[in-house]
């Protein structure tokens, strides 16, 4: 699945910096902006299959900032 150029509207910014709150805040504002469960789940896999970094790597690519 390609998502490259797909991004969710939301404030990073000001969201607690745990990791569970960071995913949960994306799942929440990508759902709602109407992608598939199985699109915010592939970004989800992708931001857990590393470390830390890399999970905040990969959702602000996949954010634009509102």
């Amino acid at each position: 699945m390609n998502l490259t150029n797909k991004k969710v509207k939301m404030q990073l910014v000001g969201i607690d910096g745990n990791a569970f709150a960071i995913l949960g805040a994306f799942n929440r504002a990508a759902l709602k902006q109407k992608w598939t469960r199985e699109e915010v789940q592939t970004v989800i896999d992708e931001a857990t299959s590393s470390d830390y970094n890399h999970l905040l790597a990969t959702i602000a690519y996949h954010v634009e900032e509102e």
